[in-house]
């Protein structure tokens, strides 16, 4: 259910969530820590994403490509394999108490 508005492509969270291979939390932290921005829809709270931030998300997987592992991340002590932004995992933001 991809919407259009203005010229600019935006997908639902359940699309943005499976383009990238996340869980719904993970793509809300993504939001809360300004990688990805929501915007609300209608009176019923539903929030889409551009589809245009989704693909560039995907650009900064390891490699640059969007065909990679989404789920997948280095082993332990590995080098980045470029310079490029990594995609910081969730589990790097939630603080253990």
């Amino acid at each position: 259910m991809m919407v259009v508005m203005e010229g600019e492509e935006y997908l639902t969270a359940e699309e943005a969530r499976s383009l990238l291979g996340v869980k719904v939390a993970t793509l809300y932290a993504y939001v809360s820590r300004g990688l990805l921005a929501s915007y609300r829809q209608g009176i019923k709270r539903q929030r889409l994403y551009k589809k245009s931030q989704i693909e560039a998300l995907l650009g900064l997987r390891p490699g640059g490509k969007a065909e990679a592992d989404v789920g997948a991340s280095p082993s332990p002590g590995a080098e980045p394999e470029s310079d490029e932004p990594q995609i910081p995992t969730a589990e790097s933001w939630i603080p253990y108490t």
